[in-house]
């Protein structure tokens, strides 16, 4: 599927690679499902670069209505507590 990452001009060459692997895995989240760890990681990452609440909200919100997959569910799946046999995230749409 071709979706247009929302992506900063200000970004460096890694941040943006970041973002892109972020995103990526909120794709993966719901197409064949995302170790909860690597989504973790991801997601830390993405907040390094987009620290800001209202930023994060307006980036999920330009990808989500591209993609039709919700980042905020996929990052709430991430962020549960572990209870035995919750290793992978998968989400249906």
């Amino acid at each position: 599927m071709n979706i247009n990452i929302p992506i900063s001009l200000d970004w460096t060459k890694e941040e943006v690679i970041d973002v892109v692997q972020f995103f990526q895995g909120v794709e993966k989240a719901y197409e064949n499902g995302i170790e909860k760890s690597e989504m973790l990681t991801l997601y830390k990452h993405f907040k390094v670069i987009v620290p800001s609440k209202s930023e994060e909200k307006q980036l999920f919100k330009q990808f989500d209505q591209e993609s039709n997959y919700s980042c905020y569910h996929v990052v709430k799946e991430a962020l549960k507590k572990d209870v035995p046999g919750n290793k992978k995230i998968k989400l249906g749409r």
